[in-house]
């Protein structure tokens, strides 16, 4: 048998699961992972919440039902949780996790510092708390050309605007998420306005606001906060069994992180302030040295972030869109799951 390889595996953010992924927790899982999917069920029927089975199993896909954070972040969670557990570990040494936004529950899971069964409670928990903030939401914009290179100074000239902006009298804006090639911008509804009516030319599309996400990872988020820290106690966090990247680049060493520290993080700092993705994944493989990165389900949207992020750092000589392609023809080194070809390299079914 030949030597595993090394992963990072990196845990998807709301809005992964979409029209195409309807019905794949029953279709992938069903019959391997059925015990975990009727715990998730029996805790999703306590709260006289939809089951995932039910929300999985709906005859069509509906924006209005699916796409609601109380039902997004469970059928996330559920489908990345299972697809982490299919990983053939004969074939991948897992050697760190890492998450966006949303998905920093997930990767608590799956880095062993909660059970499968609390990250769940967690995740449907927060799905709930995600809804408690003020009024506002989140803005994306593209920073980085058509070979996913960034434009010269259009970073610091939309940090700088956001800046402006927050300073102004009822008005509030920061950075929300990075996405190395992407910005996620929150804040208020006249913070938002002013961004939509001031921003520079961007590349490749218009600003976009994201329907139905609040100002997550900002201070508006305190009701969200301080729900998750009065519902879900230091009890349920464990010192991880893989090393955990978060949302500000800190590692989570394993076996030697505090779990409570860990709990405070998760429902204070990583609600309330940034999340930088990209320096997650690159302080991932620049510590860890992954010889390939595994994205789970649901769906593949986040590949083009990782990639943008090791094109910030130049990893392995990938410095645009064209090097990160070809290395991806002639040796994969981002493998998602949400691909039927790369999936079944992952779980050792080619």
């Amino acid at each position: 048998m030949s030597a595993r390889k090394t992963a990072l595996v990196v845990a998807p953010g709301r809005g992964t699961y979409g029209k195409g992924e309807l019905g794949s927790i029953a279709r992938l899982h069903g019959a391997r992972f059925g015990d975990l999917i009727t715990n998730f069920d029996a805790q999703r029927r306590e709260r006289g919440q939809p089951t995932v089975s039910e929300l999985d199993g709906a005859d069509r896909f509906s924006v209005a039902t699916h796409m609601r954070g109380d039902v997004a972040a469970p059928l996330i969670y559920t489908a990345t949780a299972l697809d982490f557990l299919s990983i053939d570990r004969d074939k991948f040494d897992i050697v760190a996790v890492a998450g966006n936004s949303m998905g920093w529950y997930s990767a608590l899971a799956l880095g062993g510092a909660v059970s499968f069964e609390d990250g769940f409670r967690i995740s449907n928990a927060m799905g709930l708390n995600s809804q408690t903030h003020g009024p506002g939401g989140q803005i994306l914009l593209q920073i980085v050309d058509e070979d996913w290179r960034p434009v010269p100074g259009l970073r610091e000239s939309l940090l700088a605007l956001v800046a402006d902006i927050a300073s102004r009298s009822g008005h509030a804006l920061a950075l929300s998420i990075d996405l190395a090639g992407m910005l996620v911008l929150a804040g208020n509804e006249a913070g938002l306005a002013a961004l939509l009516a001031e921003a520079p030319p961007t590349p490749g599309r218009d600003p976009l606001r994201l329907a139905g996400h609040g100002p997550f990872h900002t201070p508006l988020m305190f009701g969200s906060s301080d729900k998750a820290m009065a519902e879900l106690p230091h009890s349920l966090f464990h010192r991880p069994a893989l090393p955990l990247i978060d949302g500000r680049g800190h590692i989570w060493r394993r076996h030697a992180s505090d779990p409570a520290a860990i709990w405070d993080y998760t429902f204070g700092h990583q609600i309330l302030a940034p999340y930088d993705f990209a320096l997650s994944v690159q302080v991932a493989v620049k510590e860890y040295a992954p010889e390939v990165i595994i994205l789970p389900g649901p769906g593949d949207t986040l590949g083009g972030a990782i990639a943008q992020s090791l094109i910030g750092i130049g990893w392995h000589g990938i410095s645009g869109k064209g090097d990160f392609a070809a290395r991806q023809a002639a040796d994969p080194i981002l493998l998602s799951m949400g691909r039927a070809e790369q999936r079944a390299r992952v779980t050792g079914q080619e």
